[in-house]
């Protein structure tokens, strides 16, 4: 086997714009088949990416015999039952983040995939960044010293119409948690990729500006094992976008004013310069085309299962030692 084929769970928006295209573009990629519930919006998105086959019913795609892996792209309450399903149909699994609702689900899902010989990825994309590659670089070399502080700001404003498409998101049966569940992940995953485990976690998490199930904004102080800490803020409350990474160290910082353009400032005492590391076109295709890989090399992927319940286990400890603001 050369090429990995694909079936794609969930034919959302991200699904739409970078998915979709990496899963019939990527290198050792092929999408063979998609579901989605309304047949003739499925049967649309088939031919719009050059997929062979449709299905209304998930359950149906993952039992189809021409597909290898199946990418599961559906809201987090779903992540496990479907995982769980595919693994047990031979299927290779790469699931959107975060991974599961809670780390039990987490555990059930990797033991699932190891049980029936599959490979369990987790759709951290920013892992695949040039620009987080080479911060990892600059921090191993010393250049700057020892990390002391880490900020992180990811601000998104964002309060869906009770019955739209994109409800689910503030909904807690269905997303687990706020914007810490839903894009505070991926920062998580960059702390935990730059600095290893965390040993300390202390948190406030509230309702800043919406009345809902879930919070609207949340501070998480990280304390990791190097004795390294981090301030990671979250918010749908605030009126603009943030996407910000500042490492200040013993002799110098990293700024980051846009994670997603790659740009960033070095200081150190010997001067200043700006690097230029801007992330692939398509977000998730490095992403997908690395679990590609594993497949056919037989490894596992970058971002494995046990990454993402790391990442899970962070989160819930955040939830349960946070003060209510």
């Amino acid at each position: 086997m050369n090429t990995v084929r694909w079936g794609l769970v969930g034919c959302g928006d991200i699904a739409r714009k970078r998915v979709a295209p990496a899963l019939s573009k990527g290198v050792g990629c092929e999408l063979v088949a998609v579901s989605r519930a309304r047949a003739h919006l499925a049967e649309d998105f088939a031919v719009e990416f050059g997929a062979r086959k449709w299905y209304t019913d998930w359950r149906e795609l993952i039992t189809d015999k021409e597909i290898d892996a199946v990418y599961v792209a559906t809201p987090v309450h779903l992540h496990a039952e479907q995982t769980l399903a595919a693994a047990r149909a031979g299927k290779h699994v790469l699931c959107e983040k975060p991974m599961a609702l809670d780390v039990e689900e987490c555990d059930r899902m990797i033991a699932s995939c190891l049980a029936n010989g599959v490979r369990l990825g987790i759709a951290y994309y920013r892992h695949f960044y040039p620009a987080i590659l080479r911060i990892k670089e600059i921090l191993a070399s010393g250049e700057i010293g020892k990390p002391a502080i880490t900020q992180i700001n990811a601000f998104e404003r964002f309060n869906p119409e009770p019955g739209g498409d994109r409800h689910w998101f503030v909904q807690l049966d269905k997303a687990g948690g706020g914007p810490m569940m839903d894009f505070g992940c991926h920062r998580i995953e960059i702390l935990l990729n730059l600095f290893g485990p965390v040993r300390a976690i202390k948190a406030v998490t509230g309702k800043a500006l919406f009345d809902r199930e879930v919070e609207d904004t949340s501070i998480a102080i990280l304390t990791f094992e190097g004795d390294t800490q981090a301030v990671l803020t979250v918010t749908h409350a605030a009126s603009g976008s943030r996407d910000t990474i500042d490492i200040y160290a013993s002799e110098g910082s990293i700024n980051v004013p846009v994670l997603n353009h790659g740009e960033f400032q070095i200081k150190t005492a010997v001067g200043e310069r700006v690097e230029k590391h801007p992330p692939h076109a398509n977000l998730h295709q490095p992403l997908i085309e690395d679990f590609a890989w594993a497949v056919l090399e037989r490894r596992d992927p970058l971002v494995s299962g046990e990454k993402g319940r790391a990442v899970a286990e962070v989160i819930a400890e955040i939830y349960r030692r946070s003060l209510t603001a």
